[in-house]
């Protein structure tokens, strides 16, 4: 149980945007190999004249660019020019409802009442602030509804407004697209009709980056399934691929859309549309990722959920997947600006509510003889405690912690992040992520899976963002390269840090001399 949090209402307090790029101080020393943009995402105004949001994830999409060259860094700030920021300027109010704020406000809830915007009636935000993704070679941001924006990544310009659903018959896609050795991303999509929910694998074809508008032609659906219960579809924010496969799990955080629309129509708040139901099973659909086609087993574990993936790889007829997940979806935390704004009592009350997410394995056998006997395990690897055994339905699907007990103390860890250019779909040794001892991520952490060692990058007072691996140019191992987070800080200037992948250490860092907010994911661009 913590007490004494540190205050973290500076984290999540409205700034200026920054759009031309401006110099940084630099401490110590950036690798003079770095060369590209890292590009960041998430929320940065929370209010419009008198009215404000009600929940974090409400504010307005304001974008990141540090541009690293030869040792130096700039850092430029857009805010998103979305339709619902443009309409909320000109009238200097809260014009267009978010998903905690309906423009009369109601405070929303739950963390995950907001991604509902992807079933909502009224047309959907288009404030994509959740993360940056590449189709065909282009950038774009995105959020979890059908609307992402093109950005142009030098100047952070807004571009065109691109609707999923006029290129191929889906509602929305997540912002945790996966990208394969050829160019091409998958992304998982889900439709509503009269058949009943789908939820769609879609594969986009490789492009050149090199479109002068947005581009989605070709986008295909790979593969529909079709929801285990049809009025109750599951909520999800990420999906599993390897080489050959990709796996949907369907988690048992149920949305109730007829409540939603009743509930939009009356314009109350929706924390009440989505249940945790620790009564029902975890399923894992698996998908081959060149046909399409579903194996037919079912593969199923015990309730638990999932927000973001690790990295899958195919080991002797095995399916390996490793991920964030949590054992109590009812908790998985009221993110409103009342709730990150508290102090004291009420701060810690807050945090200690929150579900501690850790690092698992499961193991998931691909070619499962039908006389094959039920009760005993199916997995034959040496290097994991996974099992998988057969019953009466299907294949149940036990885990392996990824961790030892040092973990805990740093509050578990969420926003995973490998060496995804080279090992990602393949095996792998380590992966970085941030670890939760505040409310908001307060350490950079990297798991070595052999022996489940921890290297920890932590100081008080300092908030690092999502790390992302950026391999050196000449790297023989896994682990040669660096790691970068933007570190926010209450206390003075927030920084672009830059650790050393391998020994963990920090080489350098280079101080921003504005406020910068707390955000979500990014991604490193780099250019010749």
């Amino acid at each position: 149980y913590h007490i004494g949090l540190e205050f973290i209402g500076p984290l999540v307090s409205s700034v200026e945007e920054t759009p031309y790029p401006i110099s940084t101080v630099i401490k110590g020393e950036i690798p003079s190999w770095i060369t590209g943009s890292f590009l960041r995402n998430g929320p940065g105004r929370f209010e419009f004249g008198e009215s404000k949001f009600n929940h974090w994830f409400d504010g307005m999409a304001l974008m990141h660019r540090f541009h690293i060259k030869d040792g130096q860094v700039t850092y430029s700030s857009c805010f998103l020019r979305s339709d619902s920021y443009v309409q909320n300027a000109e009238k200097n109010r809260i014009v267009v409802s978010e998903f905690g704020t309906l423009a009369t406000p109601d405070p929303c809830k739950n963390i995950f009442a907001w991604f509902f915007s992807r079933f909502q009636i009224p047309k959907a935000t288009d404030n994509a602030g959740v993360s940056f993704v590449k189709y065909k070679g282009d950038f774009y941001v995105s959020t979890e509804t059908n609307f992402m924006r093109k950005i142009d990544s030098v100047s952070l310009e807004t571009k065109e407004k691109v609707d999923w659903s006029e290129y191929i018959a889906i509602n929305a896609a997540t912002a945790h697209p996966h990208y394969d050795r050829d160019g091409a991303t998958y992304n998982l999509g889900n439709s509503y009709g009269r058949n009943g929910f789908f939820y769609h694998i879609l594969r986009v074809p490789p492009g050149d980056g090199k479109n002068d508008v947005a581009d989605l032609s070709g986008a295909e659906i790979l593969c529909s399934i079709p929801a285990s219960d049809p009025r109750k579809p599951s909520y999800y924010h990420s999906f599993v691929m390897s080489e050959n496969y990709i796996v949907f799990i369907e988690q048992p955080i149920k949305l109730d859309p007829l409540k939603f629309m009743l509930y939009r129509v009356a314009g109350k708040s929706f924390h009440k549309v989505m249940s945790w139901n620790p009564e029902l099973e975890t399923i894992f659909h698996v998908a081959d990722r060149h046909t399409g086609q579903l194996i037919k087993t079912k593969y199923y574990s015990s309730a638990m959920f999932t927000l973001h993936q690790i990295n899958a790889y195919e080991d002797n007829g095995y399916l390996i997947m490793d991920m964030c997940c949590g054992d109590d979806g009812t908790v998985i935390g009221d993110f409103t600006m009342e709730n990150l704004q508290a102090s004291g009592e009420e701060l810690d009350k807050f945090f200690n509510s929150l579900c501690t997410n850790l690092p698992r394995r499961y193991v998931l056998p691909l070619d499962v003889k039908e006389d094959e006997p039920n009760d005993h395990n199916l997995i034959n690897l040496p290097y994991t405690t996974a099992t998988a055994v057969k019953t009466v339905t299907g294949v149940f699907l036990s885990h392996e912690d990824l961790y030892n007990d040092d973990l805990l103390q740093y509050g578990g860890l969420e926003f995973p992040q490998i060496n995804y250019t080279y090992y990602n779909a393949r095996p792998y040794r380590y992966f970085y992520a941030c670890g939760f001892g505040h409310v908001f991520g307060d350490s950079l952490l990297k798991m070595d899976l052999e022996g489940k060692k921890l290297k920890v990058w932590r100081h008080a007072g300092l908030f690092p963002s999502e790390p992302v691996f950026v391999p050196a140019p000449d790297a023989k191992d896994e682990d040669d390269g660096v790691v970068m987070s933007v570190v926010i800080t209450p206390r003075e200037s927030s920084f672009l840090l830059v650790l050393d992948a391998k020994t963990f250490t920090e080489l350098g860092r280079a101080e921003v001399p504005v406020d910068i907010p707390y955000g979500t994911h990014g991604l490193f661009n780099e250019m010749s």
